[in-house]
């Protein structure tokens, strides 16, 4: 899709054109649900974050004065969601730790490394092991194929600084292949 045709598709959808904005579903849905899922690791997770990330953006998609921002707009409404579904789980996991923390103790420890070997290529799991900050900028810059404008935007961080955080990210990438 043409990047003019997705503009109008965003003019259309603001204008409460149910198609249009179906259609731009469609575009990111998986998309938004790899990066949801790169940022928790968790899938039930990053189904709800892209759910309530749809859900806000049919409110307030009227708000967004530029179509070109559409795609950047998205994916930082998603990163958004999942940090204060993290935050909201993490308090969860908390309180239940706090007042059930001898009976839960034996079910607390979760080997994570195994939880995901089946059918995952080494590549993925170093991207996996990799410190947030990098996992977000290789996901979007290679997964998501976006510019450095956009993750900038995304991250909401200068282009500078995803240069040289892309660049970091490459090195680690490099480093972590060589031990694996």
């Amino acid at each position: 899709m043409l990047q003019a045709e997705e503009d109008l598709l965003v003019i259309a959808a603001q204008s409460g054109n149910h198609k249009a904005f179906n259609v731009l579903v469609l575009k990111y849905q998986k998309s938004l649900l790899r990066f949801a899922y790169q940022l928790s690791n968790d899938a039930e997770m990053a189904h709800d974050a892209v759910q309530d990330c749809w859900i806000k953006s049919t409110k307030n998609l009227h708000q967004l004065n530029d179509p070109r921002a559409f795609k950047s707009w998205l994916y930082r409404l998603v990163k958004w969601r999942v940090t204060d579904l993290i935050r909201i789980k993490v308090k969860h996991q908390m309180r239940i730790t706090n007042e059930f923390d001898e009976q839960l103790s034996p079910y607390n420890e979760v080997n994570k490394d195994n939880q995901y070997e089946d059918g995952v290529g080494k590549l993925t799991k170093v991207i996996r092991q990799l410190p947030t900050i990098e996992k977000q900028i290789i996901h979007l810059f290679y997964l998501d194929e976006m510019s450095l404008a956009e993750v900038a935007i995304v991250l909401a961080i200068p282009v500078g600084t995803v240069k040289s955080r892309l660049n970091r990210a490459r090195k680690l990438l490099k480093q972590k292949l060589a031990l694996a």
